[in-house]
């Protein structure tokens, strides 16, 4: 197959990607927009339950992309300069995979054509999640499923199942 047959996320690198090309790897799993804590001793993350404010919990995107790291200053832009120093990314996440050197597994909507795989593949948020704006105390709210759900799809990933 000729180089420009190939997508663009196999013929080129994430900082040779245009602004389309870079926002159309998100797949929407809004794994990233949920709070974690990370254990100050062990460097380990404990992913919860709880979605930023600006995350729609029915379409697992961002209500306000655009202004989100004015809204929440904590939200974290990814680029492909920090990407490599964010250890709590789910390894099910596109800008990661390509940045490793990896394909995009089977449920990724630039690959099933379908952007509702991410949900059928069960790798979403979506319908596990709560806004932040409707709890007390976050840490109340401390899961395995997305640490488990990043795992097998990494699984899948690993194995080359597409």
């Amino acid at each position: 197959m000729a180089d420009q047959e190939l997508p663009f996320w196999k013929r080129k690198t994430l900082t040779q990607m245009n602004r389309d090309e870079w926002e159309s790897l998100c797949d929407g799993c809004a794994k990233c927009c949920l709070h974690k804590f990370e254990d100050p001793d062990t460097g380990k993350f404990a992913f919860t339950s709880v979605a930023c404010h600006l995350l729609d919990t029915e379409t697992c995107r961002c209500s306000n992309y655009q202004e989100r790291t004015f809204h929440v200053p904590d939200c974290v832009e990814l680029l492909p300069t920090n990407l490599p120093h964010l250890a709590w990314m789910p390894k099910t996440c596109a800008y990661l995979l390509i940045h490793e050197g990896k394909d995009l597994p089977d449920w990724h909507p630039l690959v099933s054509g379908d952007p509702d795989s991410v949900r059928k593949a069960g790798i979403s948020a979506y319908g596990r999640i709560i806004s932040e704006q409707a709890v007390s105390n976050i840490e109340d709210h401390i899961c395995d499923w997305p640490a488990d759900t990043i795992k097998k799809a990494a699984a899948r990933v690993k194995r080359g199942n597409r």
